[in-house]
């Protein structure tokens, strides 16, 4: 006679399924803050390249790279967004091992050209932030009726104009502009013109989840508007420049009114992470994460190059 095989009751069965999903609800967390903080890292690490990029370029050229192009060499500089609108992005390439990409652009011709098509569509892992829920790889550029002008490479990082919007001017030299960042139309920043100090001025940082980026330049015409209008209320679209430029505040337009990393306003022209605050790239190459709570007359002191104030805790 054959032993009896006693199985798992229904209950027992419910019991053993109870306790794995408790142990999978404590794990997730554990689990989620550790790839938060890998993307940080990575998110950090991308920007230190970036970093030493713009340091090559700037030993190599006497001066940091345009916030972006326009008009050509040797011709009057227009006082409005003109061609060819190449951006910082592109000017760092050969600094960030990406000899390949830069050396299929005929920089001669406007970023939006179709002779630029298919290189420009070109996706770099340097310029993206692997926590982005807007990951790519490319970005559609449109026009204010909605009419596709381009299709460029996707960027979590952008450039910092200062404290105002310099594309709000129509002028051919805008260095002169108060409140005036490193970067921005025909730029050309040298690190004696930084009189704040590299280290209190913010170059890059992050921008993502509200609108796309790119590291390719701007386009004439051009309209960055919000992904989701319903997500962010307060946000509304904005010029050309800020397909790779922000600013930080305040502005002429807006007075008193500064945007740290991630600030609930939401705007498409500020810099915004997954996170609460963001990764910046200062001046020397050092890389810093700057709370939401930063001080505002911090966060707008670090946007300036020549404001003269006084830098804060962060």
């Amino acid at each position: 006679m054959q032993p009896l095989r006693r199985g798992f009751t229904l209950i027992e069965l419910l019991v053993v399924i109870a306790i794995i999903a408790i142990l999978i609800g404590l794990l997730l967390p554990a689990v989620q803050k550790v790839r938060e903080a890998a993307a940080r890292a990575q998110s950090q690490n991308n920007l230190k390249q970036i970093g030493l990029a713009f340091h090559g370029y700037h030993d190599a050229n006497g001066m940091f790279p345009p916030g972006y192009q326009a008009g050509y060499a040797g011709q009057p500089v227009p006082a409005v967004d003109a061609a060819p609108g190449w951006a910082w992005g592109t000017f760092l390439l050969p600094h960030l091992e990406q000899d390949n990409v830069f050396r299929q652009l005929r920089l001669d011709r406007p970023c939006w050209d179709t002779v630029n098509a298919a290189a420009v569509r070109t996706p770099l892992k340097v310029f993206l932030c692997p926590a982005a829920p807007n990951a790519g790889p490319t970005m559609t550029v449109k026009d204010s009726g909605g009419a596709v002008l381009a299709e460029f490479g996707l960027s979590h990082f952008v450039a910092n104009n200062g404290q105002d919007e310099t594309w709000a001017y129509d002028l051919p030299d805008l260095s002169g502009l108060p409140g005036i960042g490193p970067f921005y139309r025909n730029s050309k920043t040298r690190t004696a013109s930084v009189t704040d100090g590299l280290s209190n001025t913010v170059f890059v940082g992050e921008h993502t989840t509200i609108s796309d980026k790119t590291w390719v330049g701007v386009v004439p015409g051009a309209e960055v508007c919000p992904l989701d209008p319903f997500r962010y209320p307060f946000t509304s679209c904005d010029a050309a420049a800020t397909l790779v430029l922000c600013h930080s505040g305040p502005a002429p337009a807006e007075p008193g009114v500064v945007h740290p990393p991630s600030f609930p306003t939401c705007h498409v022209c500020q810099m915004y992470a997954p996170w609460q605050g963001g990764n910046v790239l200062l001046g020397d190459g050092s890389v810093r994460f700057v709370p939401t709570s930063v001080n505002l007359n911090t966060w707008a002191a670090l946007a300036s190059i020549r404001g003269g104030e006084v830098v804060g805790d962060y």
